[in-house]
């Protein structure tokens, strides 16, 4: 409550709290807090960022949805990184990517109970996930986004647990990147994810992963995003179950998948496709100029270097497709 000092009025507490939270830009935020220390007090408490670095120790960073927290992972060892969900009810996004020595196996799976609204979870390459910290992760309601690369002990058990779990019901972004132990009985768990819109497989050329579990995916038909990069097993069949099953689909990866121009031919009269990626796949010009013709929504195309050199006439032709100007990128 302001109060008044001679003829001088000044702000209290509560009317610098409404002006502080108006301020949206980090050098206004500043400005505010150099004023005098009472307005520092108020900026500090009402921060939408605080940084605890230490020389030499990468930042991991946890995002509160106001405040967010960026903090070295020497910081927490994991017990920290608990008492801060269990102190701010807010939290709803906490990035633990490439957190290897410095975070214990309990932790991910506790921070689920004590974070009900947390909505984007990264745990990408974190050594300690396993199929029980998915099994924790299935029973959350509220997590939208999920990032799983590189967590190499993850298996196909695991992603049952998220299939039916109660997260299959609010999981949207889903990133299983470079996970050698998956195979198509996991891929085929996904199947039961109601609202999964972006999922990514891109994994190594010794994966598991064939059309069994390509054709499984092209069962989510809320998919928007879907990267197959890489996945040598994956032919025509499943591009064909993909463009038929998937109406939603804006954006497909197909690098380095075992891919034809035929299959690329199936995606003609596609509603919605926008861009695809077609980085070392035995297409030709022919596929390519079938496929811009008929597919009215289609606005990117992206191809290796190589193939781009074979197919300079089309790449130099400015292409005028219902009322659309048209270059395939370099």
């Amino acid at each position: 409550m302001a109060k008044r000092f001679g003829g001088i009025c000044v702000l209290g507490e509560d009317e610098l709290d409404l002006i502080v939270n108006k301020f949206s830009d980090p050098a206004d935020r500043k400005s505010f807090s150099e004023v005098c220390k009472l307005w520092f007090k108020v900026e500090s408490l009402n921060r939408s960022s605080l940084r605890l670095l230490a020389p030499g120790c990468p930042r991991q960073v946890v995002n509160l949805n106001g405040p967010t927290v960026v903090c070295p992972p020497f910081v927490f060892f994991g017990v920290g990184l608990l008492s801060l969900a269990k102190h701010c009810p807010k939290l709803s996004k906490v990035t633990l990517n490439n957190v290897r020595l410095y975070i214990i196996h309990s932790v991910p799976i506790s921070l689920i109970s004590l974070a009900p609204n947390l909505r984007h979870l990264d745990l990408g390459s974190c050594r300690v996930v396993t199929d029980e910290t998915l099994e924790a992760i299935g029973s959350s309601s509220s997590i939208s986004y999920l990032n799983l690369a590189g967590c190499f002990k993850i298996t196909d058990l695991g992603l049952g647990f998220l299939a039916n779990g109660s997260v299959s019901k609010s999981l949207k972004t889903l990133i299983l990147d470079w996970i050698k132990r998956l195979t198509d009985v996991g891929v085929s768990h996904l199947q039961k994810m109601h609202c999964l819109e972006h999922l990514s497989l891109a994994n190594r050329s010794v994966s598991e992963i064939t059309d069994f579990g390509g054709a499984a995916s092209s069962t989510i038909a809320t998919l928007k995003r879907l990267s197959l990069q890489l996945l040598h097993k994956i032919s025509d069949l499943t591009i064909r179950a993909l463009a038929r099953n998937c109406p939603n689909l804006e954006f497909l990866d197909l690098s380095k998948c075992g891919i034809t121009g035929a299959g690329v031919r199936a995606f003609s009269g596609h509603p919605s496709l926008r861009t695809i990626v077609l980085r070392f796949c035995e297409v030709d010009v022919s596929d390519l100029d079938h496929l811009v013709l008929r597919c009215p929504s289609l606005k990117s195309i992206l191809l290796d270097n190589k193939t781009l050199e074979l197919m300079l006439p089309l790449r130099r032709r400015r292409l005028e497709v219902f009322g659309r100007n048209m270059m395939l990128p370099v």
